[in-house]
C-alpha cells in the first residue's frame, strides 16, 4: 500500500515528528540501522531548514523504488524525502550547499550534510517563490550523486522518472505510480483508485504489481491485463506511457480521469484518455497514441487532485532537475488557499537523463 507521510512543519515541534515519520518509514522497509540513521538526520535538517528560513513548509517523506530496474520483481528501496516551502528562495544556492553556511545563527551545516548523507539529493530555489529540495537515502549504501555530482555508470539508462503522492487522508494514499524497465522499454504508470483511503489504494497497489510483471507488455495490452487484475477492488483510472529506447518513440494509453500532457520542442500537448474505469468499465476501443522522444522532451502524468489548469513555470531547468523536483514544482504551484484539495494529488515525470550524466 502506498504509505505517504505528509507532515507540515511550522513550529519545532514538528521536526520531531518528521524525524519519527523517516524511522518509521525506514523501519516498515527493512532499512539497515545506518542507513535510517542517514534517513532521520536527512530529514530533521530539511525539517530544521523549513523553520529557520522559510518560515516553514511541508516534508513528504514515502518509499520509493532506487531506480527503473530490470529486475521489477524486487526493486531495490528508497526513502524519499520531499521538502516544499514557498518562502523567500535562497539567494546563493552554491553557497548554501557547503557546510558551515547560514543566515542565521546556526552553525549552517543542514543542505551540505543533506547532500553528503544522501544517495540522491537534488533542489530547486528561485528567490521570492521558494524551495523544493530532494534527498532520497537508499536501503543500501551506494556511490552517493547530485545533480553537480554524478558518478559515471555504465549502465545508465537515457531517462529518468521521479515522482511526489500528496494523500488527501493521512497515511493512505488513493494514487500509485510506477517505473519499470524491461528491456528497451522503460513504462511508467500512474492509477488512482476510485475515491480515496485504503479501499482506493488497495487499486492502485494492485496496478503497480501489475505493472511488474507485465511490463514487456505494450500499454493497450497491459491496460486489457489490468482491467482483470483490478476486477475484485473498487478499479482505478490508470494512465500508462512507454518509452521505446531503440526506436526513440513514446506510446500513451489511458483510462479515466489521469492528466497527461507532452512537451517536445518547447511545445506542451494533451494526451487523451478513453471514459471508463479500469477493473469495472473496459472500453472497446483504446486509444494508443505514438509521438516521437528526443533529448528536450518531457512527459507529466498526474491524478484529477492536481488542477487541470496547471503550468510549469517559466525558467524551471526541467532537464537537469531530478524528475521528482519537477513534480513538487508542479504540485506546490498549483496549490492554492483558495481551493481546498479533495482527493489524493500525485504527479509523476518522465525527463531525458542530461546529456553531461550519460556515459
Amino acid at each position: 500500500m502506498t504509505r505517504v507521510r505528509d507532515v507540515p512543519v511550522h513550529d519545532p515541534t514538528r521536526v520531531r515528528d518528521v524525524r519519527v515519520a523517516a524511522n518509521d518509514a525506514c523501519g516498515l522497509a527493512g532499512f539497515p540501522a545506518d542507513r535510517a540513521a542517514a534517513a532521520e538526520l536527512v530529514a530533521t535538517e530539511l525539517a530544521t531548514n523549513l523553520l529557520k528560513h522559510a518560515g516553514g513548509g511541508q516534508i513528504l517523506i514515502e518509499t520509493v523504488d532506487a531506480e527503473p530496474a530490470s529486475d521489477a520483481s524486487a526493486p531495490q528501496p528508497a526513502l524519499q524525502i520531499v521538502a516544499i516551502d514557498h518562502g523567500p528562495g535562497i539567494p546563493d544556492l552554491q553557497a548554501a550547499l557547503g557546510d558551515g553556511f547560514s543566515t542565521t545563527a546556526s552553525l549552517g551545516a543542514g543542505l551540505g550534510t543533506c547532500r553528503r548523507l544522501a544517495d540522491v539529493f537534488d533542489v530547486h530555489s528561485t528567490p521570492g517563490h521558494g524551495t523544493v529540495a530532494l534527498a532520497r537515502i537508499h536501503a543500501s549504501a551506494r556511490a552517493r550523486s547530485s545533480r553537480t555530482e554524478q558518478p559515471y555508470r555504465r549502465d545508465a539508462v537515457p531517462v529518468r522518472a521521479g515522482g511526489v503522492n500528496i494523500p488527501f487522508v493521512a497515511g493512505d494514499s488513493g494514487d500509485g505510480w510506477a517505473c519499470v524497465r524491461s528491456g528497451e522499454r522503460i513504462t511508467v504508470l500512474l492509477a488512482d483508485g476510485l475515491g480515496h483511503g485504503p479501499a482506493a489504494a488497495d487499486a492502485s497497489d494492485a496496478a503497480v504489481r501489475q505493472l511488474r510483471q507485465a511490463a514487456h507488455l505494450t500499454p493497450p495490452e497491459l491496460l486489457g491485463v489490468l482491467h482483470g487484475a483490478l476486477r475484485n477492488t473498487r478499479g482505478a483510472a490508470v494512465a500508462v506511457a512507454q518509452l521505446d529506447l531503440a526506436a526513440g518513440r513514446l506510446a500513451f494509453s489511458g483510462v479515466g480521469n489521469v492528466g497527461a500532457r507532452f512537451r517536445s520542442d518547447g511545445n506542451w500537448q494533451h494526451l487523451l484518455s478513453h471514459p471508463g474505469i479500469v477493473g469495472a468499465h473496459r472500453p472497446a476501443h483504446l486509444p494508443h497514441q505514438r509521438l516521437p522522444w528526443s533529448t528536450d522532451c518531457l512527459l507529466v502524468l498526474h491524478s484529477d487532485g492536481l488542477p487541470s489548469r496547471w503550468s510549469l513555470k517559466a525558467g524551471v531547468p526541467s532537464s537537469a532537475l531530478d524528475p521528482a523536483v519537477t513534480a513538487a514544482l508542479i504540485v506546490r504551484d498549483a496549490s492554492s488557499s483558495a481551493r481546498p484539495v479533495r482527493d489524493d494529488t500525485t504527479v509523476a515525470v518522465l525527463s531525458p537523463t542530461p546529456s553531461d550524466r550519460e556515459p
